[in-house]
């Protein structure tokens, strides 16, 4: 069954039905579910692996705008509006496994059993908070702080229980999520290699000490940085 902060207190049906509509879908590493501009009729529930959503920039640069893990969702935005295009290009990071959900089945259930529109009204507000909390980052906080809370909440959906976490993900990837520099993450995560929090190596990142990253992440503050 399904988990996550997506699903808690809805109930065991509901959720039952929804993964009943789903269509199982499983993709190879690297391997594309759907690319920017594609129409959008279809969401999708991470069940197992992680998956980045990309967008390229003007320039032809390849940007990690965010990753899903085990029990998020992406391509919501399908479940609303008709004649709508993918915003970002998704692609799994390894190996993994989702539920897909076309539009016309989530609209049937719907109708049936109308307490299915609480787990869309909790994944709109997450998305509208996720935002707003980027947003107020993007705004007060110091790019330091940015990479040292994106890789922290890599930490959370990468940990399997016990240190150290391995983040397969590389430090232009991470950069994509901090909006900022290459440059600025590898200064960043060399500096906590230096007070052994973190190890470096090629393509991704070993945090040794998650506890002490989470600390650092949630004390750290920019010259203009604000709680947020």
């Amino acid at each position: 069954m399904l988990g996550g902060a997506l699903f808690q207190g809805l109930p065991e049906a509901e959720i039952r039905r929804l993964v009943a509509i789903g269509a199982r879908r499983r993709f190879a590493r690297d391997e594309v579910v759907f690319h920017r501009g594609d129409p959008a009729d279809t969401l999708h529930i991470v069940v197992r692996g992680h998956f980045a959503a990309r967008l390229e920039t003007p320039l032809g640069d390849t940007v990690t705008m965010a990753v899903h893990g085990p029990g998020d969702a992406f391509g919501e935005l399908a479940l609303l509006e008709t004649g709508y295009a993918r915003s970002t290009t998704v692609a799994a990071l390894a190996a993994g496994e989702t539920h897909a959900i076309n539009r016309a089945d989530f609209d049937r259930l719907r109708r049936e059993f109308p307490e299915v529109n609480d787990l869309l009204v909790r994944l709109l507000a997450q998305r509208l908070r996720r935002t707003s909390e980027l947003l107020g980052e993007a705004l007060f906080a110091s790019a330091e702080t940015r990479v040292l809370r994106r890789l922290a909440e890599l930490v959370s959906l990468y940990e399997d229980g016990r240190p150290p976490t391995v983040v397969p993900l590389g430090q232009s990837e991470l950069a994509g999520l901090a909006a900022t520099s290459r440059a600025t993450v590898n200064r960043v995560l060399r500096a906590e290699a230096k007070l052994g929090v973190v190890e470096l190596r090629r393509g991704y990142v070993t945090v040794l000490d998650p506890a002490a990253l989470a600390a650092r992440a949630a004390g750290h503050r920019g010259r203009f940085d604000v709680p947020l």
